[in-house]
């Protein structure tokens, strides 16, 4: 069995670089990504950051579908608790309609930003809606499926297009799988966020064991995973070593997950209540291509996945383009290995 290589694309903003050179190389990887033979090159939401520059996943989409021809381009993904399902379903018909059989409607749980931008982006909105009510409404509105006793029967997300975007549950947990199962919809475990495989393995169990079926789908697992690849065990490390996850954890029991220190004090102030903050090794597979391959095979036969999502927020931008380009080399012999084997 081959594995698929997708991207997972931040837009990371490197030190000393502006948000116009983070979305300049957000626009050539994905180009590389398509030249390279990676299945969807998938871009994040993040609010009111100087590391990140993508706060608009819809937009930015639409520009990488006009400079790409045949790799599926997507969400990873649109934070949904902050939007009407309606206005996503009708944001990413207008892209299904514009590069038909080439989106991919990724929705996280995550706020994607700290409390401010949070309460800036549902400012004036009196829902109460679980996020898994809004992912049922979306796939209703994407789907064009509205019961005849629905609220709103007859309304459609308009355009209608000949193929909808792909829908995908986001998550990093044991409760997320069990949104995606009970949904019947395709599930992306985050592994380089929450950087547990005993966790990872136990999602991905529970996501095939209570996968409701009757939408018509089969379970569907993607595992993103942060991966860095170089010429040699040392840059591999050096590169490597520059990445850090930070949680903040509040005394209400809400976690968050954030790229720096800083970003989490603030975000603890932001909240307003007591806060405690963990640094942890992310856990990254890195190494050469060679080592890599290993990886990924031993990943794959504990998992059972047939997709991995890539992000390697490395710097230089050059050295973030040949981990891309090893990681295709890793993938090829991934491939040869598995047809060997079969």
């Amino acid at each position: 069995m081959g594995l698929t290589i997708s991207v997972l694309d931040q837009s990371p903003i490197y030190p000393g670089e502006t948000a116009e050179q983070a979305f300049a190389h957000t626009v050539l990887l994905a180009q590389r990504s398509e030249e390279l033979g990676f299945r969807r090159f998938w871009v994040s939401e993040h609010h009111d950051s100087e590391q990140v520059a993508g706060s608009s996943p819809e937009v930015l989409i639409s520009y990488l579908l006009a400079r790409t021809s045949t790799i599926r381009i997507g969400s990873g993904g649109v934070m949904l608790q902050h939007y009407s399902p309606y206005k996503v379903a009708e944001n990413f018909n207008v892209l299904a309609s514009l590069e038909p059989g080439r989106v991919d409607l990724g929705v996280g749980r995550a706020p994607g930003g700290l409390p401010k931008s949070t309460q800036a982006l549902q400012q004036g909105s009196r829902e109460s809606a679980s996020l898994t009510d809004k992912i049922v409404e979306l796939r209703k509105y994407v789907q064009d499926r509205l019961e005849a006793n629905h609220p709103l029967a007859g309304l459609r997300a308009a355009p209608r297009p000949a193929q909808a975007p792909e829908l995908y549950v986001l998550g990093a947990s044991v409760d997320s799988a069990k949104i995606a199962a009970e949904l019947g919809l395709p599930y992306v475990y985050s592994l380089f966020i929450n950087g547990d495989p005993a966790i990872a393995l136990k999602a991905i169990q529970t996501y095939r064991e209570s996968f409701d079926s009757s939408q018509g789908l089969e379970p569907q697992v993607i595992l993103a995973l942060s991966v860095v690849v170089a010429d040699s065990e040392a840059e591999a490390a050096e590169l490597a070593g520059k990445q850090k996850v930070v949680k903040v954890r509040l005394d209400s029991g809400k976690t968050v997950t954030l790229g720096t220190r800083e970003q989490a004090e603030e975000f603890g102030r932001q909240a307003g209540e007591p806060y405690t903050i963990e640094e942890q090794e992310p856990w990254i597979i890195k190494g050469t291509k060679e080592a890599v391959r290993e990886q990924l095979l031993a990943l794959q036969r504990d998992t059972g996945i047939e997709e991995v999502i890539v992000t390697s927020n490395i710097s230089p931008f050059e050295k973030r383009v040949r981990s891309f380009e090893l990681l295709c080399d890793a993938l090829v012999e991934v491939t040869a290995e598995a047809e060997h084997v079969q």
